[in-house]
């Protein structure tokens, strides 16, 4: 096996004194010599509590630097991080934390009931307010790791039954690094603003682990709308990831026309269709958005649009990067350009499985080892993909297939149309057809959207239902859950 040495001793031996984290509420900083020692004595204080390796260490917290000090503690340890999703209803988080099994369970002091509510006997409670470390003496030094071993644990959202720990591994995190680093340019100078949640893999590693492989700084806050404009105003910030839902809420902010982003030469975007619309409005405003596609279980980066070609090929996920490969299957055979097939994967950033879930495990995976995405993709003739909708997701209206992003696309142009989710319901007739829920920004229709489609859709492709909505369902990584949305039209 590959022995990867501890990123972070090597990171401070290299540039002790940079500045590795950046607290956006308060400007609290951390350089990388003081992130090093503090993981250090939290591995020591996980080692006197008992942890070894192997052994599960929760975290229920919202983003905050003690996040990554435990996360290199388990890495001294060979211990494993599991983040909780703080969003989940007492069930679903006991649910995770039966399945996992921890011997300790880190908190904040909002969380504490939470933690309380979905513990079992036998789980220790550990409060992160005040100095944690406190007596913790001596720090643990660095080791050697496998890059195979399991480092953290990242729970999918159980909106299609049981929840799934999909195994992230010290290669992957490398992989990982090399691929985002290859896609934005990042570098030691980078200054990446993370606001997603730190139980999601875009809040790891988009892109804050990454960067502090590459000994940059990373500006850790919560998403709020106007904060987050007017750091971005600011003028240091040089890289940032979010999904659409984000993007929209920033263009929504009444300083957006005016604030000067220009320092920012990156905005990465994923978990979700990215609206031609909001990517045009943000062209006005000279700023590129880039389009990517990428799962819990690729580490995650796998497609991602360049600068170059994202103002020219709006609906395009890009290209795969360095050390992942994809292939588009469709009956057993690879689909050329411009047919549509699922998404396989394989490379250095692919997950080895789910955390003791071996037929969930199997059932990813084809013979040969290729990771089946479920999700359905075209490519062109200059290798750029576009993500046509999820395998479970297509409906059959008709005899004809139905890929609900492409209907989805052809609502966002809809000047009225702020969000769009399509699902198919059964049909006496026609076996399935589409049903709409749409978010307006202004009065609408259904006439004149049913009207709109037919202009641009093949009849069979038409929603038969519209709804409108105040706000679609979303899950922590701003994806549609579209589960309630085919129970709403059934």
């Amino acid at each position: 096996m590959t022995m990867l040495p501890d990123p972070l001793a090597r990171r401070a031996e290299l540039t002790p004194e940079r500045i590795a984290f950046e607290m956006q509420r308060d400007g609290r900083e951390t350089s990388y010599g003081a992130l090093d020692r503090a993981a250090g004595r939290a591995a020591a204080m996980l080692a006197r509590e008992g942890v070894r390796a192997g052994d599960r260490v929760a975290m229920l917290a919202h983003n905050r630097i003690e996040f990554f000090e435990l996360l290199f503690a388990c890495a001294r340890l060979g211990a494993i991080m599991v983040p909780l999703n703080w969003r989940l209803a007492t069930p679903e988080l006991a649910a995770v934390i039966a399945d996992c099994e921890p011997m300790l369970l880190f908190h904040e002091a909002g969380l504490v009931q939470a933690a309380r509510a979905a513990v079992p006997d036998g789980v220790r409670l550990r409060s992160l307010d005040g100095d944690y470390l406190q007596g913790s003496g001596e720090g643990l030094g660095p080791r050697l790791s496998g890059a195979d071993e399991c480092w953290y644990l990242l729970y999918t959202s159980g909106t299609t039954g049981r929840p799934k720990g999909v195994i992230q591994t010290y290669g992957m995190a490398q992989a990982n690094h090399v691929n985002v680093r290859t896609a934005i340019g990042l570098g030691e100078d980078e200054v990446t603003l993370a606001i997603l949640p730190l139980f999601h893999t875009a809040g790891i590693n988009l892109y804050a682990l990454p960067t502090l492989f590459a000994g940059g700084r990373v500006i850790l806050g919560d998403f709020e709308a106007g904060a987050t404009l007017r750091t971005l105003a600011g003028g240091r910030v040089t890289s940032m990831f979010g999904v659409p839902t984000i993007y929209q809420a920033l263009s929504d902010q009444p300083g957006f026309a005016a604030a000067d982003l220009s320092r920012v030469r990156f905005f990465g975007s994923g978990g979700g269709a990215l609206p031609e619309a909001l990517q045009r409005r943000w062209l006005e405003r000279g700023l590129i958005l880039c389009n990517g596609m990428g799962m819990t279980e690729t580490g995650p980066t796998a497609f991602v649009m360049d600068r170059a070609n994202a103002p020219h090929r709006i609906g395009s996920v890009g290209k795969t990067q360095l050390l992942l490969q994809a292939r588009l299957v469709s009956g057993g055979r690879d689909v050329g350009p411009g047919e549509v097939g699922e998404i396989w994967f394989a490379g250095a950033s692919v997950t080895p499985g789910y955390w003791r879930q071996p037929e969930a495990t199997a059932a990813a995976f084809s013979p040969d080892g290729w990771l089946k995405s479920g999700d359905l993709a075209r490519r062109d003739a200059d290798g750029f993909h576009y993500v046509v909708g999820r395998a479970k997701e297509m409906f059959v209206s008709g005899g004809e297939n139905v890929y609900p992003a492409e209907v989805e696309a052809v609502l966002l142009r809809h000047p009225a149309v702020v969000e769009a989710a399509v699902v198919g319901a059964p049909d006496p007739i026609w076996g399935e057809v589409g049903h709409a829920y749409v978010v307006a920004r202004a009065p609408v229709t259904v006439d004149a959207l049913a009207r709109f489609c037919r202009e641009r859709l093949a009849a069979y492709k038409v929603p038969r239902d519209f709804g409108f909505v105040a706000r679609l369902p979303r899950n922590a990584a701003g994806k549609v859950e579209k589960r309630l949305l085919v129970e709403d039209a059934l």
